[in-house]
């Protein structure tokens, strides 16, 4: 596609994040693209370590007035940090990234040209890869449906698009809101179910357009006692209710409920065989 329109990416880094994944997680979409975000808009949530801020100094001499910091007073979660960011975004195109996987070189083009050719899609994600601390595959491919109708479907099971793979029309968040901290944790299965709620339309190109990072700390974060119950209740009242699942969708929500309390070795085994 000829005279791709301008985007944003709209990224967050916390203390915790690993510089050496961040490093690569940048690169990925400023130095290793086919099509350059014309923004990017990083939210420091909360203080870093002294090595993500040499990162950032490095890509602020490298990305220049592209690269814009947007500094949280403290660490206020995921949700909060990108509900700021988006605040910031100047462009009609949104493409989420995390700060420690890495984007595919054509991730952009695909996903641009595929919402300039379907006017009627608010959301596009990707297939991905996964791959561990080191860089190793650990799961080639991981896909997920492509069309609106059976993304509406799979979410009676789980989340429709991986949530780093996301690239937005900014009208997607007119109609859906903004990012909430309504569940620990799970703002973006929040974020899905408005925006189906509210008739936002999604889909996914059949393109790997993500390497996505399933290391030992994924399986902490999603040991979470407060997330864990906060998500299956929603699913339980307000999802599958609201959006007229049947009796499946609840087995499906106690079932991923029992596996996101029980051991890092079930829970590995669960997103080898099941993801």
């Amino acid at each position: 596609m000829e005279n791709y329109p301008k985007f944003s990416v709209l990224m967050s880094v916390y203390y915790k994040d690993v510089p050496s994944f961040f490093d690569q997680a940048l690169s990925s979409i400023w130095l290793q693209q086919t099509i350059r975000p014309s923004q990017i808009i990083l939210v420091k949530d909360g203080l870093l370590t002294e090595d993500l801020e040499k990162v950032i100094k490095k890509y602020i001499e490298i990305c220049g007035p592209s690269l814009n910091i947007i500094s949280l007073q403290r660490n206020s979660g995921l949700a909060y940090a990108l509900s700021q960011g988006l605040e910031h975004c100047k462009y009609d195109y949104i493409a989420r990234m995390d700060s420690d996987d890495i984007s595919t070189p054509e991730r952009f083009d695909k996903q641009l040209t595929f919402l300039h050719k379907n006017k009627d899609i608010d959301v596009v994600g990707s297939y991905l890869t996964e791959i561990n601390e080191n860089g190793d595959i650990i799961k080639e491919l991981v896909k997920y449906p492509l069309e609106n109708g059976e993304l509406r479907e799979f979410f009676s099971k789980r989340d429709p698009l991986a949530h780093p793979t996301a690239f937005f029309r900014k009208s997607f968040f007119m109609k859906a809101g903004s990012y909430t901290n309504e569940i620990n944790l799970g703002e973006d299965t929040v974020l899905w179910y408005r925006g189906f709620i509210n008739n936002c339309h999604f889909a996914n190109v059949p393109h790997v357009g993500l390497l996505f990072r399933r290391t030992n700390s994924f399986y902490k974060r999603r040991s979470n006692w407060k997330k864990s119950i906060s998500l299956l209740k929603f699913r339980l009242l307000t999802i599958n209710r609201r959006l007229g699942y049947n009796i499946n969708a609840d087995i499906y929500a106690i079932t991923y409920f029992l596996i996101s309390i029980s051991p890092n070795f079930i829970k590995k085994l669960a997103y080898q065989f099941f993801r």
